[in-house]
């Protein structure tokens, strides 16, 4: 007797794609990710309901639900009871510090209150072989890169070197990001498309060199925290390269393990 598996067709998305070999609700999930990358729906947008989802790729609704379950689980879409899922956004309050790691000894994020924020510089460079690597780039491509101390009272706490890959980024400029006042990744996802998904940090101490230890106001022997973070957007395509110094007098690193 044949298998009933191998006489049976193979069932197709609605891309006209015969599925591989993983869970029916995974190549949802896949899909769903193709349009939030294609950008079918738009950061802070509702996107179609799971009904009409379950409809459009001729699956139940309970795969549907499953393979958005881990997309809201991975803070790429948002449930709000009575009203829809949403695309994340870096707008959104509760979002804006989820990749800020560095709290206040005393009170919270949200009592300290937004930094004040400098670009001491920001130039467009070829890239290093180093930032190059990092980045995905060729050595020479053309990258931005940007200078910015943060200031939580009036106190310099934490100097970033940031680079960005040219091509994504066209037209941005220091005065665009100093005019800007909400999260920079809500700015890079609101001008430019690009939505940065999740991050990949290094941490050691390190001591400043003068330029450093001048801009955080703290002597050349005074040990700083050193964050190198490598921020994706979707398909784990690197879009940031930013390297931190933070200053922990006031602050600590907070990372919650689960």
């Amino acid at each position: 007797m044949p298998d009933a598996a191998a006489s049976a067709p193979p069932q197709t998305t609605w891309a006209g794609q015969a599925p591989a070999f993983s869970p029916l609700y995974q190549q949802i999930k896949g899909l769903v990710l193709q349009s939030l990358q294609a950008g079918d729906w738009k950061p802070g947008e509702v996107i179609p309901s799971e009904l009409e989802l379950a409809a459009r790729y001729k699956v139940s609704q309970g795969t549907v639900r499953k393979a958005v379950d881990e997309l809201a689980a991975e803070n790429l879409l948002v449930r709000r009871q009575g009203r829809g899922t949403f695309v994340a956004t870096h707008a959104e309050q509760h979002v804006q510090y989820r990749f800020l790691r560095l709290q206040p000894d005393q009170g919270t994020v949200d009592s300290e209150g937004p930094a004040q924020r400098d670009f001491v510089d920001c130039k467009r460079q070829r890239a290093s072989a180093e930032v190059a690597r990092l980045l995905g780039l060729r050595p020479g491509d053309p990258v931005l890169q940007a200078r910015r101390l943060l200031r939580y009272g009036g106190v310099p706490t934490i100097l970033e070197d940031i680079w960005l890959p040219g091509g994504p980024f066209k037209g941005l400029t220091v005065e665009r990001l100093s005019q800007y006042h909400g999260p920079m990744y809500a700015l890079f996802e609101a001008e430019f498309g690009v939505r940065m998904v999740r991050a990949d940090e290094k941490i050691r101490a390190v001591l400043p060199d003068e330029a450093q230890a001048t801009l955080l106001d703290v002597s050349a022997g005074t040990p700083l925290l050193s964050v190198e973070r490598i921020a994706y957007t979707y398909n784990d395509a690197p879009m940031e390269l930013r390297r931190g110094l933070y200053r922990t007098d006031t602050h600590h690193y907070r990372n919650q393990l689960s």
